[in-house]
């Protein structure tokens, strides 16, 4: 049997694409996901500049905004299972602590956040920032939700609007800290 010269035609590949590069569940992933839920994958077409500070941060309420799926112990859990996503947010109290939370995700491994629910909820180091008077304060409510999403539309039209509206017109924040998971 003759061996197959691989090099023998000169083929035009597309770039890789980084998430097909790196460690994934497996191989082909994307391209899997793209077949199934045509869409679903958001694409970003247009920049969105940064906004700037309004005032100094010293003087700045925040609020704490994250895709990491914590919520306290005594609320209903999120919706983990569901092959489309969880299409709910939970409000976090800015004041709770570590013990009063939970995370309710089985898309990432979070053992480490299970030890330091600092490490994809900052919520401690926050409260210590207002304490110190590096930020001006905390919004009574932070926002948590899970971010693995396969309908893009309906997540924004739920979820992204719903703390939107939240964090300006409940919270009255004048900063929003994202911490994706």
């Amino acid at each position: 049997m003759a061996a197959a010269n691989l090099h023998s035609s000169k083929t035009t590949e597309s770039p890789v694409d980084p998430r097909e590069s790196g460690t994934q569940l497996r191989p082909g992933l994307w391209q899997t996901i793209n077949e199934r839920y045509p869409g679903s994958m958001i694409t970003k077409n247009a920049f969105v500049p940064l906004a700037r500070l309004a005032k100094p941060l010293k003087d700045s309420t925040v609020c704490l905004i994250s895709s990491c799926g914590v919520h306290l112990k005594r609320d209903r859990p999120m919706e983990v299972a569901h092959p489309l996503g969880d299409f709910s947010f939970r409000r976090v109290p800015s004041d709770a602590r570590q013990p009063d939370l939970i995370i309710h995700q089985l898309k990432y491994p979070h053992d480490d956040a299970d030890v330091d629910i600092n490490v994809i909820f900052p919520i401690e180091r926050l409260q210590d920032l207002a304490a110190e008077g590096v930020i001006g304060g905390l919004t009574r409510n932070f926002f948590s939700f899970i971010g693995y999403n396969m309908d893009p539309e309906r997540f924004e039209a739920t979820v992204a609007e719903g703390i939107a509206r939240a964090v300006d017109e409940e919270e009255r924040a004048d900063v929003a800290l994202l911490a994706a998971a």
